[in-house]
């Protein structure tokens, strides 16, 4: 397994209860990305690939905003409930196992967009697999059409080199993150304490990111043919995260 497959997996089942209430993150999301697809494809309705679409949390919102969405993601554990999720709201949504490195494994092309969420990009450790991933989404694009990434603020944090998010404590359970810093890359610990009938119980999962800074994304969405790179802060957009915007250019 690469590139977080075990840990989201194993967080598959568990991961809704990251949130206060996944359903109304659900429909915070959708309506703080809904709009910057529509404004920026030009479309009510674009059709859209969600790259990174883990057990739904952008795709769904999305979807039930009316865009046309196909869900991809490496993890088998997040697709099957990805797609239970959306058969159970009555959403069509198309999902595919596939590893954003490799998007030539989607058969569904020429998108409006190609939306990647939830800072998914910086578990692409090297240059190289960023650079092969983006030349991917760049070809799953018609001309003109958008890459939209959230991603975290790591060239602030990459000065702070923060240890410890959290914790949070939600109804019957506890969330926190420890970060362990090894050079410009982190190894992430999530613990969910749940509360189990009269016992606390402890899960704990663990991934690796790197700290991917706006210049390093900047160039490899050049070197994969997109221009008009833009990026959206947070007071712009009520998205909890930086969002950068780049569109594929004419061949």
């Amino acid at each position: 397994m690469q590139m977080g497959e075990a840990f989201y997996d194993e967080l598959a089942e568990f991961y809704h209860l990251m949130f206060e209430d996944w359903n109304r993150s659900i429909a915070t999301q959708a309506a703080a990305i809904g709009p910057i697809l529509e404004r920026y494809t030009g479309k009510a309705s674009p059709y859209v690939l969600d790259c990174a679409c883990g057990i739904g949390t952008q795709t769904l919102g999305l979807a039930q905003r009316g865009h046309i969405l196909v869900g991809s993601d490496l993890s088998r554990a997040a697709v099957a409930r990805a797609s239970k999720e959306a058969q159970r709201r009555n959403l069509d949504v198309t999902f595919h196992v596939a590893d954003m490195r490799t998007l030539s494994t989607v058969p569904e092309a020429g998108f409006d967009a190609v939306l990647v969420a939830d800072n998914a990009l910086p578990h692409l450790l090297s240059q190289s697999d960023l650079e092969r991933a983006v030349g991917g989404m760049a070809g799953k694009l018609k001309d003109s059409g958008i890459l939209l990434a959230t991603i975290r603020d790591y060239d602030q944090l990459i000065s702070t080199r923060p240890t410890m998010q959290g914790p949070t404590f939600y109804e019957q359970r506890f969330v926190h993150q420890v970060w362990r810093w090894e050079g410009e890359q982190y190894e992430l610990h999530v613990y969910l304490t749940l509360q189990m009938e009269s016992e606390w119980r402890v899960k704990h999962f663990v991934s690796r990111y790197r700290a991917l800074q706006r210049q390093e994304l900047n160039l490899a969405l050049q070197s994969a043919g997109f221009t008009d790179i833009q990026w959206l802060e947070p007071g712009s957009t009520s998205f909890y995260q930086p969002i950068v915007v780049a569109r594929k250019a004419p061949r």
